[in-house]
């Protein structure tokens, strides 16, 4: 069999990779080990897909090369994709940060990639096998459970290890390496956080606790990354909440986060109100009036503050308070991993990627989309775009 292009992957960038060459007139045909198209696309979003955002800029990517996804979101931007849902009459809605949501089911998103590639005549393969890939003057061959493949152009969409119970693996780095790319160090992103021991005892008790929070990674006055306010969610095993998973991405290994339980208020401040107006209520009792009861006498236990009346408080107590709530040092034991990983950090190395074309530089014909580069996005829709946006261009020149 000979095609134009081969896509391996049916995932959300290989079958807009798909759809778009097979736009432009080439015979494309896509590859999958999987059952299903679209598995992760099914699952986001609680079933309703958080397939875009209506404020997508490339600072809200993490990649060695910042300037890297600018080319491709300029090219195919936000509104392209909310053009293309419109198109397929699909009813959607913006909730907090600008995320967009279909108001049904993301059933509809995987249908309208799959008719566009249906409409440009795409053939898609699922439950089949690569077993060799290999590349001479002629293009590709691929050997395959299907028998012999010929292409042009390879584009290769196999997305990263998070949430491996959908079917993900390593072959796209590993297919990299083979043409001799550079894959950087991976590890699990938009990850829920774990606990030591000597935390989780306090905390635990607590599980399904929720409060906005802002959240940020590293030591105290020493940040990673940005602060992130958003809700914080307590868990049998840590913690969770879009807060977390957003600050998940800049932590470093080993390294603590730094969380504001009063994102709103300065506890130093509202601490000193408290002395002056009713000097003779408990420590306690005021803390529960900003946070949750049972969290206020958790954070007590951990931190030993005795529940003495305001008015007894010190000036340096009070700092330690202030400082404790609205800058808590929290150590993680770890994160949860790819088993619950939204996405995948690290991948193939974009230096060696041409950012106008999603084209390898070193071997002609070679297309990479998606997650299996080092691109990764906030929590929000982001990473969706970077697949339609990065698909879209190899699609456009594979």
């Amino acid at each position: 069999m000979k095609f134009d292009v081969v896509v391996i992957g049916a995932g959300a960038a290989g079958l807009m990779s798909a759809a778009t060459a097979a736009a432009r007139g080439r015979k494309v045909l896509v590859l999958d080990h999987a059952k299903q198209a679209g598995k992760k696309i099914l699952i986001s979003g609680g079933g309703r897909c958080n397939f875009t955002n209506m404020d997508v800029v490339p600072g809200n990517y993490l990649c060695g090369n910042p300037h890297f996804v600018k080319s491709a979101l300029a090219q195919y931007s936000h509104w392209d994709f909310i053009g293309m849902v419109c198109r397929h009459g699909i009813a959607y809605h913006e909730r907090d940060h600008g995320q967009l949501f279909c108001d049904d089911s993301a059933k509809e998103i995987v249908q309208m990639l799959l008719s566009e590639c249906d409409q440009h005549g795409v053939q898609l393969r699922l439950r089949t096998e690569i077993q060799s890939v290999s590349h001479g003057e002629e293009g590709f061959s691929l050997a395959t459970s299907l028998g012999r493949i010929q292409a042009e152009s390879l584009i290769v969409a196999t997305g990263g290890l998070s949430m491996p119970k959908l079917g993900a693996t390593p072959y796209g780095y590993q297919l990299a390496e083979q043409f001799g790319l550079t894959v950087l160090p991976t590890r699990a992103g938009l990850v829920p956080l774990t606990l030591r021991p000597e935390d989780k005892q306090h905390f635990e008790p607590l599980s399904g606790i929720s409060l906005t929070t802002s959240i940020q990674a590293g030591p105290r006055g020493k940040p990673s990354g940005p602060a992130f306010t958003e809700q914080m969610l307590i868990t049998h095993r840590g913690v969770s909440g879009p807060a977390v998973l957003q600050a998940s991405n800049y932590r470093g290994i080993g390294e603590p986060v730094c969380v504001d339980l009063l994102p709103s208020a300065d506890v130093a401040e509202l601490l000193a109100e408290a002395k002056s107006k009713s000097p003779k209520r408990q420590l306690l009792t005021v803390l529960s009036e900003w946070l949750p009861g049972r969290l206020a006498e958790a954070l007590m236990a951990r931190q030993a503050w005795s529940n003495e009346q305001i008015a007894q408080l010190s000036k340096a107590q009070i700092s330690e308070i202030a400082q404790s709530l609205n800058a808590f040092e929290l150590k993680p034991a770890g994160d949860e991993g790819y088993r619950t990983a939204e996405v995948t950090l690290g991948g193939i190395d974009t230096d060696q990627i041409s950012s106008k074309t999603m084209e390898c530089k070193t071997v002609s014909g070679l297309f990479f989309a998606g997650e299996v580069l080092d691109v990764t996005g906030w929590l929000g829709g982001y990473n969706f775009q970077w697949a339609w946006s990065s698909g879209y261009v190899a699609g456009q020149n594979a």
